[in-house]
């Protein structure tokens, strides 16, 4: 039997025309367009998130500092890194250290830690009666309860809160409507 020999078949170059990379291209455009918006919010509600639990951690840490070394410590906003500023907003900076005299100032005008603001970014606004937390070296925060809020300006979708219990509990949460429009109201 002879073996007959076929020609072989042509092959197709494999590849994509100028339409169909244009219309990949749209495609992409349109899902990134819809994407955008949704990821912006979650990136928003993540930093709101941050902002809260870096509180959190000053304040456990303030606390704990506090029963520690025996002595009263100091959480207070600042605007310059060194001092303790006497307002409502927090988020130029705020101040951990050592408060023996009462002062409501670091001891020795050295702050233990400062830390950094959320200036521009975020809005942190205290309580309208309360500006700081001094634990005492029992853990316990005399006073009345202190609350902090957490919004973006102008901003009344989303709140959260940090509030401080004379007992020197903190806790985190969402903040109440009445609480989220006063934070986004707040220059």
């Amino acid at each position: 039997m002879a073996l007959r020999h076929f020609p072989e078949p042509r092959h197709r170059h494999a590849g994509m025309t100028l339409i169909e990379q244009i219309m990949l291209l749209a495609i992409a455009a349109v899902l990134t367009g819809m994407a955008v918006p949704p990821m912006r919010s979650l990136l928003a509600r993540n930093r709101l998130q941050v902002a809260q639990t870096d509180f959190i951690a000053a304040l456990q840490h303030a606390r704990g500092t506090a029963v520690m070394t025996g002595r009263h410590t100091l959480l207070c906003p600042t605007r310059d890194g060194s001092r303790c500023s006497d307002e409502m907003r927090w988020d130029g900076g705020w101040l951990l250290g050592h408060d023996s005299d009462g002062d409501r100032q670091p001891d020795r005008g050295r702050p233990l830690y400062a830390g950094s603001g959320y200036a521009g970014k975020l809005t942190i606004l205290s309580s309208a009666g309360r500006h700081y937390v001094r634990f005492r070296p029992d853990g316990s925060a005399r006073g009345s309860n202190i609350t902090l809020l957490f919004c973006r300006a102008g901003n009344v979708g989303h709140a959260l809160s940090v509030v401080v219990s004379n007992a020197g509990r903190v806790r985190g949460g969402p903040a109440s409507a009445s609480q989220a429009t006063t934070c986004a109201q707040a220059n």
